[in-house]
């Protein structure tokens, strides 16, 4: 069994370079489906997530091909097979099948998908889109059959701004006949860049980051290439822990605007952060006021970083709040926080965090990936040694985490323990 053994107190100088973005890139890679040519994705980060779904492809007589971090992928001879539990569990974004086969070939069996355990994600938006679409929807022993005659284009109104609803429409969409609007559509930058994706292979898509998003039917999608933004997330969870033991760490390969939600914060209660075009250096300052976040949907402070910015306000000087507005299970790095050192109290979906407290190395598991994310950068500042289990979560969504941070001065590195 792999683990992650950390030992803490190093300063993190030098530069970290941000990869392609997880949640764009799991939504590109199946969006390739509905090209008719071949496509090529660069910037894809080397994630198990994206080998997860390269097997999907493969599985549907598509070509992969990998150069470096790029992919291309050719789907002209792609044909439709049942996705089965063994592939579709592995990951939450298997999903996106279900609209681009659907938009492809009007058909998709597909079993459940899986992913991180971070409370109710329900996929209803995402059936309802179809069902408004054309589609008929069948459960069968854990699959989903979604079939339909013709798609045809309507108006839909998503009661919640889902970013994987507002994907999976946008996918099944793409070739329906006539015009597709999606109303209180989520603003991620990943949904845009998925938007400029199938806009390179000639599809009709306006409004993509706004609530308003029209899709005008296509017959035909041509070759097309398309870059995977940078993971704000990524860049996110190591501001965070440059926050905590930063000496002129730089972080590089960001876009600003789109973790403004965290820089805002960070620079409230006091951290050292300098923006220099699309790189940022930080430093660290072991007087921090405490703070209150809320997670939002986007352009407010995003649900995936909640867990990590959870450690920064264990380090902060009086009581911090952070409220979870998105997912009903998203504390799940608590427990073990909290055996390290940590004074968490969590009431509902709330965290009351009373700082300063000293973290100590300790046996701790990562119940998810985000959580996981969390328990690196409390291994980081704690004293003594930490160890991490369940590690598979951390490495779906974060491309050579060990060699970034080893790089930058850390004593971190994955052992093998039976």
């Amino acid at each position: 069994m792999q683990k992650i053994q950390i030992k803490g107190g190093n300063e993190l100088t030098g530069t970290i370079k941000i990869s392609g973005a997880k949640n764009a890139a799991v939504a590109l890679i199946p969006a390739a489906i509905l090209c008719d040519e071949e496509t090529s994705i660069f910037n894809v980060p080397e994630i198990t997530d994206r080998d997860v779904l390269i097997d999907i492809i493969k599985l549907l007589n598509g070509n992969v091909t990998r150069e470096n971090s790029t992919l291309h992928i050719d789907t002209k001879e792609i044909i439709n097979k049942v996705i089965p539990e063994e592939l579709s569990s592995k990951l939450r974004a298997s999903y996106y099948f279900m609209g681009s086969l659907l938009g492809r070939q009007n058909h998709v069996e597909v079993y459940f998908p899986g992913g991180c355990n971070i409370g109710n994600r329900k996929i209803d938006l995402h059936l309802k889109g179809f069902e408004a679409l054309g589609a008929t929807i069948t459960e069968e022993n854990d699959k989903y059959i979604i079939h339909s005659e013709e798609l045809k284009g309507t108006k839909i109104y998503l009661d919640f701004a889902s970013v994987g609803a507002t994907i999976n429409i946008m996918l099944a969409a793409v070739k329906a006949k006539g015009t597709t609007v999606i109303n209180n559509a989520a603003k991620e930058p990943e949904i845009v860049n998925v938007a400029t994706f199938l806009n390179n292979m000639g599809a009709k898509i306006t409004g993509a980051g706004t609530s308003k998003i029209k899709i005008e039917g296509v017959k035909y999608l041509h070759k097309a290439i398309i870059e995977v933004i940078p993971d704000r997330i990524e860049a996110g969870t190591y501001i965070i822990a440059g926050a905590l033991l930063g000496n002129h760490l730089k972080i590089e390969n960001i876009i600003k605007e789109h973790i403004m939600s965290l820089i805002s914060k960070l620079q409230e209660i006091g951290v050292d952060i300098k923006i220099e075009k699309n790189d940022l250096i930080i430093n660290h300052n072991s007087n921090l006021k405490a703070l209150n976040i809320t997670t939002l949907v986007y352009p407010g402070f995003p649900t995936d970083l909640a867990q990590p910015i959870s450690v920064l306000m264990t380090q902060c000087n009086g009581i911090s709040v952070l409220e979870e507005t998105i997912y009903s299970n998203r504390m799940g790095q608590v427990p073990y926080l909290n055996s390290m050192g940590a004074d968490i109290k969590v009431s509902n979906q709330t965290a009351y965090i009373k700082g300063k407290t000293k973290l100590y190395g300790s046996e701790v598991k990562a119940s998810d990936l985000r959580a996981g994310a969390s328990l690196v950068i409390a291994g980081l500042i704690a004293d003594g040694r930490t160890t991490i289990s369940e590690i598979d979560h951390i490495l779906r969504g974060y491309e050579h985490i060990i060699e970034k941070l080893q790089n930058v001065g850390a004593d971190i590195k994955i052992i093998e323990e039976k």
